[in-house]
């Protein structure tokens, strides 16, 4: 999760939601928007914080630890979708496709995004079978066939509904235990940043 604050400077040439960039292009604009935005910070939430307390609490968690490590506090969120997953004591705004719309909301896609992959490619230097630098923790075909074989890494959520569908390691599924607050719960990957 990242959390960038911008002036009102022109924005760099292609920024845009960071998965309408190739990777390539995606790395390059990160170092430019790194020196750009005024702050930026990173937030993240582990894999056991995430069985802990499930997808939306855990997204909450990691924006709060980005929040809470700008040099200044906003005034104001905005959050790319439609679930305000922050709530109080932040003024929020949910914008859908920010980070088609918002400079600060697509600069911290970008950032986070490339940040992410890099975790990933180094986690995939001690789990080669899994393909991270590849997948960056999406459930490819790869990273599907690992599970089956190899199960799941320290990096995995022992929450997802992927070990359903493997009988060899479903024993090591544990069961969600937390509510969501009327906020539906928001599925994903394997998440560090979202």
């Amino acid at each position: 999760m990242c959390a960038a604050i911008t002036g009102l400077r022109r924005p760099p040439d292609g920024l845009t939601d960071s998965k309408l960039l190739t990777p390539k292009r995606r790395t390059a604009l990160a170092k430019v928007l790194e020196g750009w935005v005024t702050a930026h910070a990173l937030g993240h939430a582990s894999p056991e914080e995430i069985d802990d307390m499930g997808m939306t609490s855990a997204l909450r968690l990691a924006a709060s630890r980005a929040l809470e490590q700008l040099p200044v506090r906003p005034d104001a969120v905005i959050l790319d979708g439609k679930h305000d997953y922050l709530g109080n004591p932040w003024q929020v705004r949910t914008v859908i496709q920010g980070d088609r719309s918002c400079v600060a909301v697509a600069a911290a896609s970008v950032i986070a995004k490339v940040r992410r992959d890099r975790m990933m490619a180094e986690l995939g230097a001690d789990h080669a079978h899994f393909a991270f630098a590849a997948n960056a923790g999406y459930p490819s075909p790869v990273h599907q066939a690992a599970l089956k074989e190899w199960g799941p890494t320290p990096y995995h959520r022992l929450t997802w509904a992927y070990l359903d569908a493997l009988p060899r390691w479903r024993h090591l599924k544990k069961a969600r235990t937390w509510a969501t607050g009327g906020i539906p719960e928001i599925e994903g990957q394997l998440d560090f940043d979202l």
